[in-house]
């Protein structure tokens, strides 16, 4: 009498699919980005140096010189400076995400992570965590300066904190963009020079160093319509800080709202890009 033995089969690969899989992903290549930015600390260090340039120079150099509200103080500026140097901060983070992202695809990392059984798009999304975890701590650093050169809240640590939270949302938002960058290009160098050209026109067409009302009058609904310029006043209103814009236009008068609609757009429209053009170079 012969025994009969059912056939073993092999376990099914891990399916990439699924939100549960695609989060535990996206933590392990964040964890993995953390460990590596802690490897070369002087990524981190010049990563806080530039914003606390930007504190000193537009503090001092310009700061006498600013009409804020009627008032030429350097401290008056200095207060409403820093929602601006806070913006400014967390969104030249896409340069970084963006080099990052071009870097892995320069040296075969993407091929790699490729070959196993992972969620796609948790290599965009651990990513964009990781250098969200990065800014956190450029914008803690950045805030201890501030309170040195004389910034102040006046409307409570409960507001404070959410303008912090819109700051890093607007962040992480566009980090997609810098990912979608670092995507599109060949080189390191190329996403770096890319993430930073369209920076400039965003963060300078806006209410971050001047009151819109100041410019020309066809670039002053181009700053108030800016998601960055949202933030800004948003931030000045949480903060209580001076120089809060009196223009008609819709963001600047639901600020907190119109920070989190534009952030959230931005986040759904280029996480959808990016990993779209993830599969299509990956293939």
């Amino acid at each position: 009498m012969s025994a009969l033995t059912e056939p073993t089969t092999a376990p099914a690969p891990r399916s990439g699919g699924g939100i549960g899989q695609s989060v535990r992903d996206s933590l392990v290549i964040a964890r993995r980005n953390l460990i590596r930015m802690s490897r070369i600390p002087e990524v981190v260090l010049f990563g806080l140096i530039q914003p606390i340039m930007f504190v000193v120079l537009f503090s001092y150099v310009f700061g006498g010189s600013m009409n804020i509200g009627g008032s030429t103080d350097p401290v008056v500026y200095r207060n409403f400076l820093m929602a601006g140097i806070f913006a400014q901060t967390v969104t030249f983070a896409t340069a970084g995400a963006g080099a990052g992202i071009a870097d892995d695809m320069h040296k075969g990392l993407v091929d790699r992570f490729r070959s196993l059984p992972m969620a796609r798009g948790a290599v965009l999304t651990g990513r964009t965590l990781a250098d969200l975890v990065q800014t956190m701590l450029t914008v803690l650093v950045l805030t201890i300066v501030a309170l040195l050169v004389g910034w102040r809240i006046h409307e409570g640590v409960p507001k404070a904190l959410g303008a912090f939270g819109l700051l890093l949302l607007l962040g992480y938002a566009f980090s997609w963009i810098g990912a979608l960058i670092g995507l599109s290009v060949r080189t390191p160098e190329a996403a770096t020079s890319g993430g930073l050209i369209w920076l400039f026109p965003v963060t300078f067409i806006s209410n971050a160093f001047v009151d819109s009302s100041q410019m020309a009058g066809w670039l002053q609904p181009i700053a108030d319509w800016n998601p960055f310029s949202a933030t800004v006043q948003a931030c000045r209103v949480l903060f209580g800080n001076p120089g809060v814009s009196t223009s008609d236009a819709w963001p600047m008068q639901h600020s907190v709202w119109a920070s989190l609609i534009w952030s959230v757009v931005i986040v759904v429209v280029f996480r959808t890009l990016a990993v779209r053009k993830y599969r299509s170079v990956a293939v």
